[in-house]
């Protein structure tokens, strides 16, 4: 008879539950248990970790063998427990000390060679790990770096299970020769999942950030997207084709400040939990930016799936930036499922399998043609649209959608002079993303103490009771919402924006140009104030 213990961890959503794996040795006819609620990826590792503990070296117990997952009531999938598995069962056999492994947290894929493979969601694991007191972690060598990036954990990356049962028993540690150069290296391979997304964009590397002085003309277009940068708003373009409406939300992520170090560990847990974290790159550190196809599903959207949900463009895009373009070819249901999580930064999906709650503090951008021909607003362009048509086409961005968004520009077609002039070029990313900064560090300054962090995200009521503007400075609003073109919520979310516009404009409190300023970029109503900030004004 024998018993071994040690821990894995399974994932729920991108939160983890820590799992103790036993093994328990009983005198009978060689057989193989795996219990407490396993998926069919797991059950398969009953095959994948006996032929992996004998190609490694070790025997393989002839008894009757029963591998328990607790807590049961949990559902488990996935390979990430192999490593879990095969030590319990050596230390049930009495191969290593099970006083060695009862403490450790084991994650990794086992190849039937013995090789530990990289396993997704590496960092969140790590994390529950952590939060539950655990304190040593062993992960697959290629994932070290990323497991790496929780304080207070020591990490030991292993290439095979025959260096870990040499490490446990202080045995010299093999080396396990490295891939030939040149040859493709399948140890990468459990890092992604085909169709996750990956070269779509979802990250956009620091290289490769487009320069917002790459778009010509456009001034009322550039200020709301700094508004919308340095406030976190959301983002409405609205102009036939070939404007630049799609120029401009490309160049959004070059404006965005960096990631803080609590932001990067969010987003980089959800980017390892969907297998687009790219190798070699732990620590996701830009704003991510994800453009899905207009065709996309409501479960792409917010997060589906079959089986236990996966994160879905929201989450992808979380603390970054969700360009929708196309924005009225989308289905009907999936814009409208983005007005929970647009209102509340997370998105909470409920399958049969479970509830998993995916973070979902995103900032989204629209695009939208003023009809299906695209010609509406151009003077002498022959729109052939029937008016029906175009109510018909505009109104497939619902009310409620709508009145979350903060901002609605409408892009006027660039002029010959913006196009072909001499200093066609507008201002470089460089210089919107400094005055972003300044007004995010002010923005932060003021909501030093709360749980808010930029003024998106702050409610109405605190914005009107504890934070107050200029004497007078709501007049024009009031007036507006007395006429019905303001809602309750609008009336908030102008209040929200005119605080981001003062602290671009350096100003202590939102005065009646800066709350004109955004009626103006909400309603599109002229209002006679000035558009821009710095070289824009």
């Amino acid at each position: 008879m024998g018993f071994a213990r040690t821990c894995s961890v399974a994932l729920v959503g991108v939160e983890g539950v820590v799992v103790e794996v036993q093994a328990d040795l009983e005198p009978g006819v060689a057989a193989f248990a795996l219990v407490g609620l396993p998926d069919k990826s797991l059950v398969e590792s009953r095959d994948r970790v006996r032929a992996a503990v004998v190609n490694s070296g070790a025997e393989w117990p002839q008894k009757k063998l029963t591998v328990g997952l607790s807590p049961a009531s949990v559902p488990k999938g996935g390979s990430g427990f192999d490593l879990a598995v095969a030590c319990a069962v050596l230390g049930a056999a009495e191969r290593i000390d099970p006083r060695a492994i009862a403490d450790l947290v084991l994650l990794g894929e086992l190849g039937l060679d013995g090789r530990v493979r990289p396993v997704r969601g590496v960092l969140p694991a790590v994390l529950a790990a952590a939060e539950a007191g655990y304190q040593q972690v062993v992960v697959p060598e290629r994932t070290a770096g990323e497991a790496s990036l929780v304080p207070g954990v020591s990490v030991l990356g292993v290439r095979s299970l025959r260096q870990l049962i040499a490490v446990l028993n202080d045995e010299p540690v093999p080396e396990e020769e490295p891939d030939g150069d040149g040859r493709p290296d399948a140890m990468l391979a459990g890092l992604t999942v085909p169709g996750a997304g990956v070269g779509t964009g979802l990250a956009a590397e620091a290289g490769a950030l487009r320069d917002l002085a790459d778009v010509a003309g456009q001034h009322g277009a550039r200020t709301a997207l700094e508004v919308a940068a340095a406030g976190g708003h959301h983002l409405l373009l609205q102009g036939p084709p070939g404007a630049g409406k799609t120029m401009l939300a490309e160049r959004l992520p070059s404006v965005l400040p960096p990631l803080t170090r609590k932001e990067s560990l969010e987003v980089t847990a959800v980017h390892s939990v969907a297998g687009i974290l790219p190798p070699g790159e732990p620590l996701v550190r830009t704003a991510p930016y994800c453009a899905p196809h207009h065709s996309a599903t409501m479960q792409s959207l917010v997060g589906g799936g079959q089986g236990m949900p996966r994160p879905g463009a929201v989450s992808l895009a979380h603390r970054g930036v969700l360009f929708l373009d196309e924005a009225p070819e989308f289905s009907g249901k999936a814009l409208d499922a983005l007005r929970q999580p647009l209102e509340s930064g997370h998105v909470v999906v409920a399958r049969s399998a479970g509830v998993v709650r995916l973070p979902a503090r995103f900032l989204m951008v629209l695009a939208a043609n003023p009809c299906p021909c695209g010609r509406h607003t151009l003077h002498g362009a022959g729109c052939d649209c029937p008016a029906s048509l175009i109510r018909r086409y505009q109104s497939r961005l619902s009310g409620p959608l709508l009145d979350r968004v903060d901002l609605r520009v409408e892009v006027e077609p660039v002029s010959r002079a913006d196009l072909l002039g001499q200093g066609a070029r507008g201002e470089p990313s460089a210089a919107v993303a400094a005055r972003v900064g300044e007004a995010r560090d002010r923005a932060a300054a003021r909501l030093d103490g709360t749980p808010w962090r930029a003024n998106s995200e702050v409610p109405g009521h605190e914005l009107r009771t504890r934070w107050h503007t200029d004497p007078g400075a709501l007049a024009a609003a009031e007036r507006d919402m007395e006429r019905g073109l303001l809602t309750a919520r609008g009336m908030d979310r102008v209040l929200r924006v005119a605080w981001t516009i003062a602290d671009l404009a350096c100003h202590d409190r939102p005065g009646a140009q800066d709350v004109g300023l955004a009626l103006q970029l909400r309603t599109g109503i002229a209002r006679g104030v000035p558009a821009g900030f710095g070289a824009e004004r």
